[in-house]
């Protein structure tokens, strides 16, 4: 049996732990853009990545807090410290949610239900916030009844009834559909699970194509084979910026994806990971969401040539983007791969030189991250950098 524990508004929870005067309120962290909300805001329509004036339109009595990354990071080191101790067997999937087989565990720790409400007792007692809880046989499961649980629950899939949970659910239950795949299905006439469970597997790969018709048909009858993988390494390293309504110019855009870009590869040399595919993903003023992708002659982790590639996707991009507008940009780099493997394989030669990157971050490890810029950042304000589990 698996766990999906998962902390409820995890960032304006800590804000509402830390000072009592906000507990019971409309809480929203970040201003210019909303990076969470308290389930008192979210109840008025708040939602998160919402521009910060939207936000107070639909709750004008919000109280705005600046973000703690600090703080976060804390929190979630205690929380995670227990997940250890619960189980030896715990995937992160984020810094605020992961899942924990407990199999095997009932006769030194109780039934898996019992495993969960310890768990939820533990995070409540020791780090003060609320989780979640879905406990199931599979993950995919799991994930679902912590979401069907919130905010503060634990919801118990018992073995032989999955379905019987499952299939009532709305389309948008199952893991990888957004708006534009609910849509899809949706126009079909297909709105829960039971409808897409119904299909012939050919029909949704006609709909979706080959890869998503075959998950979501997996899906829909809880097949899911996946065990918890511990210690498993990113498949891909990336960094986003929330932009609210300020649509940005194409210069402008230029020197968020330097920052984008400068943070990634940095990110990746600490890791000692390269990887070849540059990836530019955009949110629309109508939140949707589109993705261009570049995929270099070699594998790489320094800044110029991933860069490079990044301005070339945004540059492409840009005549749909001056119609549609521009709420989120993020970069990601994947087909990543360990940097000492891929060195053994290349000649001895320029490569192997020390490069401007290692020079400038031993500086920001000396001195900062924000003891080194570059010219075009200088007068920029400064923007919250998101805490994440490590590379």
């Amino acid at each position: 049996m698996y766990l999906h524990a998962d902390l409820d508004a995890f960032y304006a929870s800590v804000e509402q732990r830390d000072n009592p005067r906000l507990r019971g309120k409309p809480v929203i962290v970040g201003g210019g853009v909303v990076l969470a909300a308290s389930y008192e805001a979210k109840r008025r329509g708040v939602k998160t990545a919402m521009g910060g004036r939207a936000a107070r339109a639909v709750c004008p009595d919000a109280i705005v807090v600046p973000p703690r990354m600090d703080a976060y990071t804390t929190a979630s080191k205690a929380v995670f410290s227990i997940f250890r101790e619960t189980s030896p067997w715990v995937e992160g999937l984020s810094i605020d949610e992961a899942f924990l087989d407990v199999s095997g565990l009932r006769r030194l720790s109780g039934s898996p239900e019992q495993i969960a409400a310890h768990l939820r007792d533990r995070v409540r007692d020791e780090v003060g916030l609320a989780i979640t809880v879905g406990v199931a046989n599979t993950k995919f499961l799991a994930k679902v009844a912590s979401g069907v649980g919130k905010p503060d629950g634990l919801l118990l899939v018992e073995p032989g009834y999955e379905l019987a949970f499952l299939h009532p659910l709305t389309v948008e239950r199952l893991w990888g559909v957004g708006p534009v795949t609910a849509r899809k299905l949706n126009d079909r006439g297909l709105t829960t699970v039971a409808q897409v469970a119904q299909l012939d597997v050919g029909v949704l790969v006609g709909l979706l194509g080959k890869g998503q018709g075959q998950h979501l048909h997996a899906l829909a009858h809880n097949l899911d084979p996946r065990p918890i993988r511990v210690g498993h390494r990113r498949g891909s390293i990336g960094s986003q910026r929330a932009l609210g309504r300020m649509n940005p110019s194409r210069d402008e855009s230029q020197v968020m994806l330097i920052g984008l870009v400068d943070r990634i590869t940095r990110r990746m040399r600490r890791a000692e990971r390269v990887g070849r595919t540059v990836v530019l993903r955009m949110r629309y003023d109508d939140f949707t969401k589109g993705t261009r992708s570049h995929t270099l002659d070699e594998a790489t982790s320094e800044t110029a040539p991933i860069l490079a590639s990044t301005r070339m996707l945004l540059n492409r991009a840009w005549p749909m983007l001056d119609e549609r507008g521009l709420t989120m940009i993020g970069v990601s780099v994947t087909n990543l791969s360990n940097a000492n493997a891929v060195q053994l394989t290349l000649p001895l030669g320029p490569r192997a030189r020390p490069s401007v990157d290692s020079a400038f971050d031993e500086i920001r490890d000396k001195f900062g991250t924000n003891s080194l810029k570059r010219a075009t950042h200088l007068g920029e304000s400064q923007h919250s950098i998101m805490p994440m589990l490590p590379d």
